[in-house]
């Protein structure tokens, strides 16, 4: 995944790198705007294969959220940038992904999403052998079991982590 994960982090300090030496000259409101449109617009295309990765994996992409929010903010290279990610409402990029993929079952579960994804997603209530668990009236789904890394990172058998869960009520 690495090599997939080194040229989009390429790509975005280029764009960074351009949009510092003009920040001055656009001023701090079309600078926002420009990052969303340049960079995290593209770090959140299809960030839901990242899903499952290692923090040390996914550290070049909040490497960019960090240098991003540097640029909105004109802030300096030692500056604390926690305060700075809050105050522009950033998330670290694995919760982006959680939340990307968390948005995508509650598309699908509304029937707003397209078949191929809908058809991914199999509802407990729907499995006979298990419509009398608790589960199957808390609109919980059926997460197939695997034995690969890769293949837990996949869309249909994504399963939550540290806690975070994407239950539907």
């Amino acid at each position: 995944m690495r090599d997939q994960i080194s040229p989009l982090e390429q790509t975005r300090f280029f764009h960074l790198r351009c949009l510092r030496s003009v920040r001055r000259q656009l001023g701090q409101d079309v600078t926002k705007r420009l990052v969303c449109a340049l960079v995290l617009s593209r770090l959140d295309y299809c960030n839901v294969i990242l899903a499952g990765l290692s923090a040390s994996t996914l550290a070049p992409l909040q490497r960019v959220l960090r240098v991003a929010a540097q640029v909105v903010l004109d802030l300096k290279p030692r500056d604390h940038i926690s305060c700075a990610l809050r105050e522009l409402h950033r998330l670290p990029i694995s919760e982006r992904i959680m939340y990307k993929l968390c948005f995508l079952v509650h598309k699908a579960s509304l029937g707003q999403s397209p078949d191929y994804i809908t058809d991914m997603l199999q509802p407990v209530a729907a499995t006979s052998s298990r419509s009398s668990l608790r589960d199957a009236s808390r609109g919980d789904y059926v997460v197939p079991r695997t034995n690969r890394k890769t293949a837990d990172r996949a869309f249909s058998t994504a399963h939550r982590e540290r806690g975070t869960s994407c239950r539907l009520n």
